[in-house]
């Protein structure tokens, strides 16, 4: 998700801190709750169908996927200390895992399953505590090319159910019902708009399930055997606490998994703010970590039921946007309406009664604009050959281990079978490549100091330094210092944080990127956003000083743009300065 595109918050009816009405919050709750129902149940559907297991294992696995979605979607909204996001953001079971979920199964069962979810989701956590450290690492480029391998690893497995029919019925009898299925998806997602739009999947698969019962693939019998109320029938499946060399091998493709799910929490959190409010605010990491740890305690609980991971649905976006209803009592209702459905194995069995192929058919959709999805970040994150160059290649890489034909004498059982996962092996080799092209960057200048006004001098004497070294004239290294000064001033004259120390240390980093100089300023979390009070600094406050605003106006003036990152431990302001037309540079 683009964190600078325009806010679509002039239609909000209800922002994230209103109360809507209760009846308008239950009802939206629920509208909600039934659209998403179905990818929460049919992932882990596909996931069991596809490995091969029990029946009992199916009717647990989904039943845990749907009351975990719920508490995760809660927890987003209410927001339990750094947990959650603030905001409403559906949560539910992640297609990405089906391929990595379909091998643990296959090969350890559903006890090596819940072990490796577990062990990932710790890595969330990580990411969330961290997530300023990480930013430079998971780019949009690694992120674009392992969404597209996804679909890569998976579609075979959704061609084999779609081709696949029963023994004891017609031979066309499946492969029909995709069709019919596909069909009615892709027409009602090119031709109609608005709300009938967003109902295209669960259209298509009811007209799927009805042409599939005239064939006898619709399990009627699974409908009237489930109960109204209650648990499932099937229990919780354990731990492998054995750590054999299937799960180190899968490791690192959960991980890999796991990592770019957090990718998507970071892109719709994002997302999901600039469509919460009326008037546009600028993005707060801080309730992006929040997403993250909500997307890892997700996990984690999903990993500890025994269950297929969960994520972020984007689809929050584009309902709230729907709707113009962002309020967090709205995520409530919808989590509980999750939970609610959990215990109506009816419910439930209406789902998995979905023929395989019908499910095929959907996912078959799913994963194509999946596929899209990765293609358009990689092209908005290509600004140049080489990000476009580590995708590519990267791409193909992962393709090529994922079908044996790289070396598959010499590499085939490779550590364990490490790269026959193409996920893994494309996703490693854009990391590779990325903190390759990092490392090999020209190096930047960096300076410590404390943010105070006593630094100043400190730091026109690096930026001189600075403007040297990269053949810059007296104009440009004026410029440099003015803007320096500026942020620093407004860095300090910020709003403190309750209980925070007076003195605080900061790290000045200074390089040239496309031809102008970049500054970042970090320090310890403190203060108000840069961006916020840019942002209505033309507005009339007739109860604050002109003073005040005096530093932000001198840098709007000086800089090209400001961008104000606040995280919970750290506040990154980075600063781009344009060389003046009058300042050639220096004729050594």
């Amino acid at each position: 998700m683009d964190e600078h595109a325009p806010a679509g918050g002039g239609h909000i009816r209800f922002e994230a801190d209103d109360k809507p009405p209760l009846p308008l919050t239950a009802g939206l709750g629920l509208q909600f709750a039934i659209l998403a129902i179905a990818g929460i149940v049919l992932t882990p559907a596909i996931v069991v169908r596809a490995a091969g297991g029990t029946d009992a294992y199916l009717t647990w696995a989904v039943f845990a996927a749907a009351a975990i979605s719920g508490v995760s979607t809660i927890v987003q909204a209410v927001r339990f200390r750094r947990i959650g996001a603030g905001y409403v953001l559906l949560m539910g079971t992640s297609g990405a895992f089906i391929a990595v979920c379909v091998t643990a199964l296959t090969e350890g069962g559903p006890g090596l399953l819940a072990t490796l979810v577990i062990a990932s989701s710790l890595f969330q956590f990580l990411l969330a505590a961290k997530l300023s450290l990480f930013r430079r690492l998971l780019t949009p480029t690694v992120a674009g090319t392992v969404v597209m391998l996804i679909a890569v690893t998976v579609m075979p497995l959704i061609f084999d159910m779609v081709a696949a029919s029963p023994a004891d019925s017609a031979a066309a009898s499946a492969p029909v019902s995709a069709l019919v299925a596909m069909c009615v998806i892709v027409v009602i997602a090119l031709k109609a708009s608005g709300a009938l739009r967003l109902w295209a999947p669960v259209i298509g698969i009811v007209a799927g399930s009805v042409v599939a019962a005239f064939f006898g693939l619709y399990d009627f019998d699974r409908v009237a055997e489930a109960a109204w109320f209650g648990l499932p029938d099937g229990g919780w499946p354990g731990f492998d606490f054995s750590f054999g060399a299937e799960f180190w091998r899968l490791l690192p493709a959960f991980v890999f998994v796991t990592l770019i799910g957090a990718v998507e929490t970071i892109g719709d959190s994002v997302a999901i703010q600039r469509v919460s409010w009326r008037r546009p605010r600028a993005v707060d990491y801080r309730s992006v970590q929040g997403a993250v740890a909500a997307d890892g305690a997700g996990n984690l609980l999903s990993g500890l039921a025994g269950t297929v991971p969960n994520t972020t649905y984007s689809t929050s976006i584009s309902i709230t946007e729907l709707t113009g209803v962002a309020a967090r009592r709205v995520g409530v209702a919808i989590g509980i309406s999750f939970i609610v459905m959990a215990f109506v194995p009816k419910l439930l069995a209406l789902v998995l009664a979905v023929p395989d192929a019908v499910v095929a058919a959907y996912v078959t959709v799913l994963l194509s604009l999946l596929f899209v999805v990765g293609m358009k970040i990689v092209i908005a994150d290509a600004t140049d050959y080489r990000r476009g160059l580590i995708a590519g290649f990267s791409f193909w890489i992962g393709v090529g281990f994922q079908n044996n034909q790289i070396f598959p004498e010499y590499l085939t059982g490779f550590a364990g079978g490490f790269l026959e996962n193409g996920m893994t092996a494309g996703g490693l080799t854009a990391i590779v490549l990325t903190l390759f092209t990092e490392v090999t960057q020209a190096r930047p200048q960096q300076m410590r100091c404390e943010l105070a006004t006593s630094a100043l001098p400190q730091v026109r004497v690096f930026l001189g330094s600075f403007a040297d070294r990269n053949g810059w004239n007296r104009t440009m290294s004026d410029r440099l210092d003015a803007v320096a000064e500026e942020a620093l001033l407004t860095l300090i004259g910020a709003e403190p944080a309750v209980g925070a120390d007076a003195a605080r240390s900061m790290r000045l980093t200074a390089s040239k990127q496309d031809g102008r100089a970049v500054l970042e300023f970090v320090a310890a979390a403190n203060g108000d956003n840069i961006e916020d009070r840019l942002a209505v600094l033309d507005e009339q406050h007739l109860e604050r000083p002109v003073e005040r605003d005096l530093s932000l106006r001198m840098l709007r003036h000086h800089a090209s743009t400001v961008a104000h990152q606040q995280y919970h431990e750290v506040d990154i302001v980075t600063v781009h300065v344009d060389v003046p037309a009058s300042a050639p540079r220096k004729v050594s």
